[in-house]
Formats: C-alpha cells, sequence, structure tokens
C-alpha cells in the first residue's frame, strides 16, 4: 500500500476591484495536483471577501491537512514575488470586498497578538527565486484588505497546529490586466515557475538565510 503523500496546500482568490481574472488562482489552478518534492499540491480558491475567506481557509485545512500552506494574493504595482514577512491584527479595507463589506480598524481576530511573522523561510524563496532569475523581495507589509486578513487568519490557526508551517507571497498582475491600467506585469507562465521555485524552496528549507532582506522605509 502507497503512503499518503504530504499536502501542499496552495490558495489563490477570485477576482476583485473589477476585474476579470485574479493571478493568484490563475496559478494556483495551474499548480493543483502538481509533485513537488515529493509532495502533492492541492490549490483552493478563496471568496475575496473578510470572513468568508477564512472559512474556506478553515474548510480546505480541515479537509486536507497540510503540512505546509502558502497563500497567494495579486499586489496592482508590484514588480516581483512579494514574500510576505508579517501580517498584522487589523482591517482597515480602502475599497469594499465582494460582498460589500467594508470594515474599518476592525481587527482580524479579536484579542489576537498584534502580528504574526511567517513561519516560511522568506529569505531562502527569495534567493531560489532570485538563483532562479526571477525578480522577488521580502516584503514589510501585506497591506489591510482581505489578503492580510487571509495571512494573519492563516497564521493564527496554525499557531495551534504544531509542525505546519504558512505564509502568503503577492504576485503582480497580469499583462492582460496591465493593457487595461498600466503598470508592472509578469507573464503567467512566468508566474507559475515562480511560484513552483518558492514553494520546492519553503519545503525544503527547515531554516531561514541570515540574509539581509529589510527595508529603509
Amino acid at each position: 500500500m502507497n503512503e499518503r503523500l504530504a499536502t501542499l496546500l496552495l490558495t489563490g482568490f477570485e477576482p476583485f476591484g473589477g476585474e476579470e481574472i485574479n493571478p493568484s488562482w490563475e496559478v494556483g489552478a495551474a499548480l493543483d495536483g502538481e509533485l513537488i518534492g515529493g509532495a502533492r499540491v492541492v490549490a483552493q480558491r478563496l471568496p475575496c471577501a473578510f470572513g468568508a475567506a477564512l472559512q474556506a481557509l478553515d474548510e480546505a485545512l480541515a479537509r486536507h491537512t497540510p503540512v505546509l500552506v502558502l497563500c497567494l494574493g495579486q499586489a496592482a504595482g508590484r514588480a516581483d514575488f512579494s514574500v510576505e514577512r508579517v501580517a498584522i491584527n487589523v482591517d482597515d479595507a480602502r475599497i469594499p470586498d465582494n460582498l460589500g463589506a467594508c470594515p474599518v480598524d476592525q481587527p482580524v481576530v479579536a484579542g489576537g497578538p498584534a502580528a504574526y511573522f511567517s513561519t516560511l523561510p522568506v529569505k531562502a524563496m527569495v534567493a531560489a527565486l532570485h538563483a532562479a532569475g526571477l525578480p522577488a523581495s521580502v516584503s514589510q507589509t501585506a497591506g489591510t484588505y482581505v489578503c492580510n486578513h487571509v495571512f494573519y487568519g492563516l497564521m493564527h490557526r496554525l499557531a495551534a497546529r504544531p509542525g505546519v508551517r504558512g505564509g502568503f507571497m503577492h504576485l503582480p498582475l497580469l499583462p492582460a490586466q496591465a493593457a487595461r491600467r498600466p503598470g508592472p506585469s509578469l507573464p503567467l507562465a512566468t508566474q507559475i515557475d515562480g511560484v513552483r521555485v518558492a514553494l520546492a524552496a519553503a519545503q525544503a528549507t527547515a531554516q531561514d538565510l541570515r540574509a539581509a532582506g529589510g527595508a529603509e522605509c
């Protein structure tokens, strides 16, 4: 009897803000079922909505019992793979989510810690992306919209799941999106390759690199 393969949970979001596509889910769908480092990728599409996104995440965590979770999000204006370092306990929406909610200065988890750090090797992931010839950086903020909401909610849940590591990475727009609102973009094939590299590095690296990855402002 074959042993059950370990699961790498990869989440992406539905389109939001008037967009028809979201690179985070396009990448997730493309990698669903792929084997990386002897583990199987399982992709889960999340609604771009406060609360509902965490309900979908809870269902995926319970169903798949992953050993590692990487949540993906779209970041217009960013030009690289942005590996997030920290999630903060605040929802402060500039625009309504897909269900019309627009929380201002509300906690993701009432009474929760002010912040959680990613438990993925963020600098090793960036180094692996650079080694593959791909643009990447450590990001010090995941914003205060649904991406940060999911990132914080994930880390709050994983705090009660010893041994399960998790984190978040933002992706640039796709070229078709950038054609409608000029700005940086990366082709879908490049984004798929990059997330594959990042997942492999995250899975293979237990101790993060000690390398500069900060920001002046």
